[in-house]
């Protein structure tokens, strides 16, 4: 474990049980959120070592998006 995690979990320690509750839970949702991103990241990079990418025009595709959001 890295110097910083353990610090925080030390200073975590001293709070009251349910206060290290929700901060567990909240660590926990981060880090499944982290392996989901990391997994999606994956496997876009297997779809374009594999060949199966496409050009983008980066111009029209926040176009798109900021169109679908309100954006400018």
């Amino acid at each position: 474990m890295v110097r910083t995690l353990e610090q925080a979990i030390a200073q975590i320690s001293r709070l009251p049980d349910a206060d290290q509750e929700k901060i567990g839970q909240k660590l926990l949702s981060h880090v499944e959120k982290l392996n989901t991103l990391r997994g999606e990241i994956d496997k876009g990079i297997s779809s374009l070592d594999a060949g199966k990418g496409s050009a983008l025009n980066i111009e029209d595709f926040l176009r798109e998006k900021n169109s679908r959001h309100g954006g400018a």
